[in-house]
């Protein structure tokens, strides 16, 4: 009944859940088993803490989340930051400029808060998906103070053809594909696997005894620093490329599938 790691990295999106936004009876008994077997559960997101933190709720879990791309480490339980990578806002305003002036639609996060210029009764049902709820606000009177991340979301063919242009700009800050639908902006330190490191140095935990789960382009860097990286069966090739081990995907419970096979000893 042991552990072959004390360290498990979930990826949300993609990843826990299915395409329809469900945690299954199967990943969320797969997932506290692990835990209750003496694994430390670490959900790694794209997501802000809003969106994560009821992800974790429904697994009967607590403890801290890596948000925002790594961009923002935070205690569940007090919702309070452990570590954050703030942005200098002034870099942010070519990419604001980008967006407003070919109506590419935006938000702009702190570690704890998400805010939007206007937001369409689509939008919100959106969001509603990843239980968030932006607030609205004039964003050319002026940036909120210490912003982790700027998200960008559209057609999977508009954000190809945003990611294309972005790709040949200074990276001062850094942009990244957190899925087909959605690009990312941040400081150019934060990543989930940076996060990760992070966390394991404050707990004493070897890059060996960390199994790290994902999904998507934005999950590389965490599937490369664990001891071993596995790559859910939707992932893209070259996610899969980037990993120890292929599992199956999030609409067949790939995650319960590689913890059942590689973490429990």
């Amino acid at each position: 009944m042991g552990l072959n790691y004390d360290l498990v990295a979930l990826d949300v999106d993609g990843t826990l859940l299915r395409d329809d936004h469900v945690i299954t009876d199967a990943i969320r008994d797969t997932v506290r088993e692990t835990a209750s077997r003496g694994a430390q559960i670490v959900l790694c997101t794209g997501r802000g803490p809003s969106g994560a933190i009821p992800v974790l709720e429904e697994l009967g879990l607590t403890g801290t989340i890596i948000t925002h791309n790594g961009a923002a480490t935070i205690d569940a339980a007090s919702r309070s930051v452990v570590h954050q990578f703030d942005m200098v806002p002034e870099q942010l305003f070519g990419f604001l400029d980008y967006c407003r002036s070919r109506n590419v639609r935006f938000n702009l996060n702190t570690a704890l808060e998400m805010f939007v210029e206007s937001l369409t009764a689509e939008e919100e049902a959106m969001y509603a998906h990843f239980k968030e709820k932006p607030s609205i606000r004039n964003l050319g009177a002026g940036l909120p103070d210490s912003l982790v991340k700027l998200s960008v979301f559209g057609t999977k063919e508009e954000m190809d053809g945003v990611q294309a242009e972005w790709a040949g700009w200074p990276q001062t800050l850094k942009s990244i594909r957190s899925g087909d639908y959605f690009i990312d902006v941040h400081h150019s330190d934060a990543n989930k696997g940076r996060a990760l490191q992070q966390l394991a140095e404050i707990r004493g935990i070897d890059r060996s005894r960390i199994l790290a789960i994902g999904n998507y382009f934005n999950d590389i860097t965490m599937l490369q620093f664990a001891g071993m990286g596995i790559a859910m069966g939707n992932s893209p090739e070259g996610v899969k490329q980037a990993a120890d081990a292929v599992s199956l995907s999030n609409n067949e419970d790939g995650v319960a599938a590689a913890l059942r096979e590689y973490a429990w000893a």
